[in-house]
Formats: structure tokens, sequence, C-alpha cells
């Protein structure tokens, strides 16, 4: 169901859109706790993308007590010694939560890969083993929805200017940030060869196309709405522009079209 740009350029239809998404949101939240379900969100994306402003749209008006945002940073030297997965998995959401991953284990398969942050051997193993591990958390009745948010080499450059110029936007200006442009075709291999190795039948990747920053929240929310049950679901509200929603195809296919 495409969207129509110029509507959604005025911020009066934007919201209006977005509030009865995020009614949907709280009636999915009161399932969650009433069934004790545990689900887990994983957002990565290119830097600028739009992960935490989509993070916050989805979490705006859910209860904070059974909502978890996971942003870990950079390892202590006594978690670099640890299993891999090992500071993940005590972030996991326990019965009637849900967890937002802004970023996860997929470090290792992008910035870590791109910036020799680890080791051929190490990201080797991760590749190997990431599959079995997702398995085993949807075997444990964890419910995972991975998403990559896509932009165009164009579009982050100005996100990330904007960054630069912006006095409420200096949190995030970080090191990594000044490499994305000069390593965008690093990045546009490492996120292909992540999509097509782990995109797997119990975790597939579904990229969102994030050009758009309000179309992104509106279909992402849409599509996560789709993907788990709650009673008096408003269907009607739910259809995707599959221009912006592209599911991943099945192991070791290519991925949909996507920036260069």
């Amino acid at each position: 169901m495409s969207q129509d740009l110029k509507a959604l350029s005025h911020e009066p239809e934007y919201e209006a859109q977005l509030r009865l998404l995020q009614i949907e949101l709280v009636k999915l939240q009161r399932q969650i706790i009433a069934s004790g379900l545990r689900l887990l969100v994983i957002l990565e994306g290119r830097d600028a993308a739009g992960k935490d402003g989509t993070i916050k749209c989805i979490t705006q008006h859910l209860s904070p007590r059974e909502t978890k945002v996971v942003a870990l940073g950079k390892p202590s030297s006594r978690e670099e010694g640890e299993w891999y997965f090992q500071r993940y998995v005590a972030q996991l959401p326990s019965s009637g939560e849900c967890a937002l991953f802004n970023r996860s284990w997929y470090n290792r398969a992008g910035v870590e890969k791109v910036m020799s942050f680890c080791t051929d051997i190490q990201y080797k193993q991760f590749m190997s083993s990431v599959n079995e591990f997702e398995g085993l958390l949807v075997d444990s009745d964890i419910q995972i929805i991975k998403y990559y948010l896509d932009i165009d080499k164009q579009e982050q450059a100005a996100r990330l200017e904007s960054r630069k110029t912006d006095p409420l936007k200096q949190w995030k200006i970080s090191p990594i940030d000044e490499q994305a442009q000069h390593k965008w075709n690093d990045y546009s291999l490492a996120r292909d060869l992540m999509l097509a190795q782990t995109s797997s039948k119990k975790a597939p990747w579904t990229v969102i196309n994030a050009n758009s920053k309000k179309h992104a929240h509106l279909n992402l929310i849409r599509d996560l709405l789709s993907r788990v049950s709650y009673p008096s679901k408003d269907e009607k509200i739910l259809g995707v522009d599959p221009e912006i929603v592209m599911p991943c195809p099945p192991l070791g296919s290519k991925p949909p079209k996507l920036a260069p």
C-alpha cells in the first residue's frame, strides 16, 4: 500500500497515522504481558539510518517496565574474553517483555568486520554459528524479528553533516561516523554477505528503505504489528509499501536490490 509522499510531508498527517499505529502497539504489549510472550526486535543498518528515531516511535507509549531498549557500548576487557554472545544473552527478554536491540551481535558482521575490530577467524566463527544460536532462541520461545535500515550514500552524507551542525545531535557523533562514507563499499559488501548468509527460516531479515524517515517509521511498525498475533488487531491500517519493506529471501540467495 503505497503512501502519499506529499501528504506525509505534513506533520499532522504523519502524527495521525503514527498515533493509530501506537495504539496498536499498546494492544500488542497487553497481549505480550498477558501471554508471557518474549519478543526480540533487532534493528541494524547504515550509520545515520534512523534506528534511534524508529525505536523512539515504537516505545513512546509503551510501559517501560515491560519494554527494554538495549544499546550496548564497546565491550570491556573482561567481556572481550567471554563467549561473544554472552553479554547479549544477559539482555534477552523475559516472559512478558519486549526487547529492542539498537545494534546487536551483528556488530561482528558489520562494523567489526569493516573496521578490523575482529579477526577473520572471529568473523568466520560468528557467521558460521549465528543461525544456530538464533535457532536455539526461537526454539526457546523467543520470537525474533530482524530489520536492516538502509539509506543511500547521499542521504547518509546529509544526515552525518546534520549531526555536526545541530547542537541537539552532538551526542550522536562518533569516530566511526567519519569512516562511514569512506568505507561505503566495504559496508555494502559486509551488508550483502550478512543478509545472504543469516536470513534463516527461523529468523529472517527484512530490509527497510529508510531514505524517508517518516515512511520508514510507519512501514516498519506496520510490518512489526503484522507479524505478532494480538486481539482486536486493526488489519486495515497495517498494509506496507513494498518499496519500503523488503523481506529477504532464503539463506544463500541474493538480498533485495539495495543501495550499492
